[in-house]
């Protein structure tokens, strides 16, 4: 056996380093394809802004538009609904652009990991010809057998650390899904405060304060979940979840304060809660999917480890 051990080392080394380059370039592809997903989104996002900025200046410099609404008596209303439209667009447009420099990010990451791995696809099949010459000249079946016990197992081993990397990145992103939750069900508290007890000003300002903290929570969220879509696509599932907007406007609250529109902002954060629960329930359902499969792995792991041992106890 210490014929075939130093060759054998070899061997493992370069297959589980090819394994990692197939990883890190599916990883890339994925990569490649949020950016540019994020980049159109990011698009259409900075040309509403535009719009958004300009409907907010016409009313502020005056002209046609400002002298309307001035007639109407709502030149203040209008003004601060545009305002607020205006605000709800730019932070849309600092997330997008925060999450594109983190997909970047990632993507210089991965190529800096590729390079570094160089071409160990050519080294393994270097070392397969060179170890199968070996066997054929030593005539030992255990050598045979051994070769391919050691083959399944980097195989097994690879793809149940794949899994598990899957795993922790969905249970990230159920972590992340479940503050976005919290937050939003904390507004949805203060929502029907507002509407049943008539709360307020100092209602309103709680439940916005709730929305505010669930917008930024979906950030992360989204961002974990971009990161769980990837490992998934190493196992071989292609999925893309995607978070609800979370409507942070409040201009209403301040100028429309009554039972209607207070029960409209109800059903509206509810219908968010809901969309936000249906995600954070697929990723449950896929983690405890990935998480069965890294058990059966661990177990075709165990007996490849048993039956090496016996080969080579025999």
């Amino acid at each position: 056996m210490t014929l075939f051990a130093a060759i054998d080392d070899e061997i493992r080394d370069a297959r589980d380093r090819a394994r990692r380059r197939d990883q890190l370039t599916r990883q890339r592809a994925t990569l490649l394809t949020q950016i540019e997903e994020v980049r159109g989104m990011l698009a259409d996002l900075e040309r509403q802004l535009v719009k958004e900025d300009r409907d907010v200046a016409k009313l502020e410099q005056g002209g046609f538009t400002a002298f309307l609404a001035g007639l109407t008596g709502g030149k203040e209303e209008r003004l601060a609904r545009e305002r607020a439209e205006a605000a709800a667009a730019r932070q849309r447009v600092t997330g997008q652009r925060t999450r594109l420099e983190w997909l970047n990010g990632d993507l210089r990451t991965t190529d800096q990991s590729l390079a570094e791995l160089g071409n160990p696809h050519h080294e393994l099949e270097v070392l397969l010809a060179r170890k199968e010459r070996m066997l054929v000249e030593s005539g030992d079946p255990r050598g045979r057998e051994l070769a391919d016990i050691a083959a399944r197992l980097s195989n097994v081993s690879a793809d149940l650390r794949e899994h598990r990397e899957a795993q922790q990145a969905g249970a990230a992103a159920g972590q992340a899904v479940g503050y976005v939750l919290r937050h939003l069900g904390s507004a949805r508290g203060a929502s029907t405060w507002d509407m049943f007890s008539n709360g307020g000003g100092f209602a309103d300002m709680v439940e916005h304060g709730h929305l505010r903290q669930a917008d930024e929570a979906a950030w992360h969220a989204q961002g974990a979940l971009d990161r769980f879509s990837r490992e998934l696509a190493d196992i071989g599932v292609n999925a893309a979840p995607q978070l609800p907007k979370v409507d942070t406007r409040w201009f209403a609250d301040v100028f429309f304060d009554n039972i209607i529109t207070d029960a409209i902002k109800h059903q509206r954060i509810a219908r968010t809660a809901e969309a936000v629960r249906e995600v954070a329930e697929w990723v449950a359902a896929m983690v405890n999917q990935v998480s069965a499969r890294c058990g059966e792995l661990t177990r075709q792991q165990e007996s490849l480890v048993r039956r090496r041992e016996e080969v080579l106890s025999s």
